[in-house]
């Protein structure tokens, strides 16, 4: 029996260790996700904290075989042909881009893992990295066992900041509100564009930016530029408001009122660079929960499997390419409203005040 179960993101984890080992390079994109052919990064082996101690998986060009050490036990396993991991990565691929069910099995391609000690879908790891890659860059000569957060196209868009009471952003209402306001905009219709038009055409109360009900949210959003908290507040306001869901249609709308009134008749992109660099660290290990010092779990970047397969890479040396990558295929998407309480205006001595919730997915 199959004890291996996975959905299509986990599966995809070991799709792409198998295929790089296959490969033996990793190849970069364009801000498009389009591959790179001439900007490559060879692999020298890949790192596993298994159960049965750390794994490395050296690649021998020469021979064409892939060595699986224990560095715990200084023992030598196995040697597998190059050939083997291509066959298995394929069949990898094909099943999971046909899989109809939310977690499933693939016996022959467990039985191969099994050879090689590989017991887990989704390795341990001491940081938030999805695999360890020790890398040669040509144009340096540089070694290191750099980290890389891993995206799949092949199953549902995934989510690059999760929604939760801790990304709750709180307005106050102003002008003529009071609990009949609060009454009708609670009880009309489910849309929040709906709910802002009665709030904005028929009361004519304002939305102003409070706070955020999350201090250490707010410090690490701080810690990366002190306006990214109005930043994002006014983004928001907008994407709830309008349905403008996509960042970059979200920004463009954010330049032209210019809230914050910056400077920009000398073409510099305060909003722009603003939100790259959080869109950045929070790819690359922010949380909103957790404390932020700046610090990338992911220190090599991004791995993303295209939907046909191909597997590249955003390298933080390329990181221009990367941001702009995340400015143009990520969205604002609305959160349970009960599950992370928010959506609503509520009285609070005298005054009106209303939650909205920050997610960002994925476009694909």
């Amino acid at each position: 029996m199959p004890e291996l179960s996975g959905n299509k993101g986990e599966w995809s984890e070991i799709y792409v260790f198998l295929r790089l080992l296959e490969m033996g390079k990793l190849y970069a994109a364009d801000s498009e996700l389009n591959k790179l052919d001439d900007v490559f990064y060879n692999i020298i082996n890949i790192i596993r904290n298994e159960n049965a101690g750390i794994l490395e998986f050296r690649i021998d060009r020469v021979n064409g075989l892939i060595s699986v050490v224990n560095t715990e036990t200084n023992t030598d396993l196995c040697n597998i042909s190059v050939s083997e991991f291509k066959e298995n990565a394929d069949k990898l691929y094909n099943e999971i881009v046909s899989a109809n069910t939310p977690s499933f099995s693939i016996e022959e391609v467990e039985a191969f893992l099994d050879s090689m000690n590989v017991k887990t879908l989704k390795a341990k790891s001491t940081d938030k990295a999805d695999i360890r890659i020790k890398i040669h860059d040509i144009n340096t000569g540089y070694e290191s066992v750099q980290g890389f957060s891993i995206k799949s196209r092949l199953g549902g868009a995934s989510t690059l900041i999760n929604a939760g009471k801790t990304t709750n952003f709180i307005y106050e209402i102003t002008g003529p509100v009071n609990d009949n306001v609060m009454t009708v905009f609670n009880n009309c219709s489910k849309l929040f564009k709906s709910k802002f038009e009665y709030l904005r055409n028929y009361a004519h109360c304002n939305v102003s930016y409070y706070g955020m009900e999350n201090d250490t949210f707010e410090d690490n959003l701080s810690l990366i530029d002190g306006d990214l908290p109005k930043i994002c507040a006014y983004m928001l306001v907008e994407y709830y408001s309008s349905g403008i869901n996509t960042v970059q249609r979200s920004l463009n709308a954010l330049i032209d009122s210019n809230p914050l009134n910056y400077n920009l008749s000398k073409g510099q992109p305060f909003y722009q660079y603003k939100f790259k660099k959080f869109l950045t660290d929070s790819a690359l290990g922010m949380l909103p929960s957790k404390p932020w010092d700046g610090r990338a779990d992911a220190t090599g970047g991004y791995i993303i499997v295209r939907e046909d397969g191909e597997v590249l890479c955003y390298h933080l040396f390329n990181r221009n390419e990367f941001e702009n990558y995340l400015i143009s295929n990520t969205k604002f998407e609305t959160a349970s409203t009960s599950r992370h309480d928010f959506g609503y205006i509520y009285e609070d001595n005298g005054r009106y005040f209303l939650k909205l919730n920050l997610q960002i997915r994925f476009i694909k």
